[in-house]
């Protein structure tokens, strides 16, 4: 798959820093009811998105990237206790909507793809009469100019045969086919957000590779901004321009894609692209992260990472806030100017940084 060069990119993810911006994000924090009382799963999460920007939040499981997502949508679970901070979406504060407000905005102006279409899609209606029901109830337009709308919507997705894909049920497509009827939903209203939760988990590498150039090109056409939750950071590096790294429900980094994957600031960043089995040498033995990602029940002071940081020294108990490294960048890591942590260049030279980083 062809991508942007490494100084493309950075422009590009420039450009759209430097727009106004679709979303800002400040002080969000959730909080959920457990057995054990009112617990915080994020906390503090501040980023921002203009207008046609793709941004990609990575980490591990279990360090707030889907939540973060669903909390934008007001998609949250029944135990769900409230909000702190703000979500500014173009001058509406979402994290303060009523649930008909958010009825309004939701599928219209913010679409968002899930992990699994195939439990997402009700097997009881045709995919044509779910993708027209979500223009109809926005818009109101007639049942047959919904239907039109959403054969051409089949079309731009990349569905073969739309006149007759469109009065099929979601059993009868493959799992790519689901997931670009997914797309096509999400797209049919023209939303200026697009979150996408693991949208090419479970598909083969060759319909990955579409389903990525397919958002990429629907972003750069229709100047939708594109949210991306995922662990791959391949996927990232191939359909990003900007990277925020997530951990135990804090951002960590915030980063134009190339840079995050150079050099990346903070130890976690750095640890994740030393995990990957095709950047390290072979027969060598795999780098990996000691531990695992704390509970919310079980939170540490200080820096959230400390325990499993190899760079951890005296101070980092104390509590790390989300700073300016310049360039644009933010690391929540006070000892970034000092450390000199190995990014993708390291491990295989100068080849371009999206192949270099994508599974082989």
């Amino acid at each position: 798959m062809q991508t942007a060069e490494p100084a493309q990119r950075r422009s590009d993810a420039a450009a759209a820093g430097g727009s106004s911006a679709l979303m800002s994000v400040r002080g969000l924090g959730i909080r959920f009811k457990t057995s054990h009382g009112i617990w915080q799963a994020t906390r503090k999460i501040d980023f921002d998105i203009a207008p046609g920007e793709r941004v990609g939040i990575v980490g591990e499981s279990g360090c707030g990237k889907t939540i973060t997502g669903l909390s934008i949508a007001r998609l949250l679970p029944n135990n769900f206790a409230g909000l702190d901070g703000s979500i500014l979406f173009d001058g509406v504060d979402l994290a303060t909507c009523s649930v008909r407000e958010m009825r309004a905005i939701r599928g219209r102006r913010i679409a968002m793809i899930f992990q699994e279409p195939m439990s997402a899609l009700d097997p009881v209606f045709t995919v044509g009469h779910q993708i027209a029901e979500t223009l109809r109830v926005h818009t109101g337009i007639a049942k047959e100019e919904a239907r039109a709308k959403t054969l051409d919507m089949l079309r731009r997705v990349g569905i073969a045969s739309p006149e007759r894909r469109i009065d099929d049920y979601p059993h009868q497509l493959s799992g790519g086919m689901r997931q670009r009827v997914m797309i096509a939903a999400a797209l049919i209203c023209g939303p200026q957000l697009l979150i996408a939760d693991e949208p090419t988990t479970a598909l083969d590498v060759t319909v990955q590779a579409q389903i990525l150039q397919l958002l990429r090109d629907l972003s750069a056409t229709s100047n939708t901004a594109l949210m991306l939750i995922t662990h791959d950071l391949g996927v990232v590096a191939e359909t990003c321009t900007r990277m925020i790294t997530m951990y135990a429900g804090e951002v960590i980094e915030d980063a134009a894609v190339d840079d995050a994957l150079v050099r990346p600031l903070h130890p976690y960043t750095s640890g994740l692209l030393r995990s990957l089995p095709h950047l390290s040498p072979r027969g060598g033995k795999l780098p990996s992260i000691p531990g695992r990602v704390p509970s919310i029940l079980d939170m540490p002071n200080g820096c959230r990472f400390k325990a499993r940081c190899p760079h951890a020294v005296a101070g980092c108990e104390a509590e790390q806030e989300l700073c300016d490294a310049g360039g644009g960048r933010k690391v929540r890591c006070w000892r970034f100017r000092e450390l000199e942590l190995p990014g993708a260049l390291q491990h295989l030279g100068s080849a371009p940084i999206a192949a270099m980083v994508s599974r082989p």
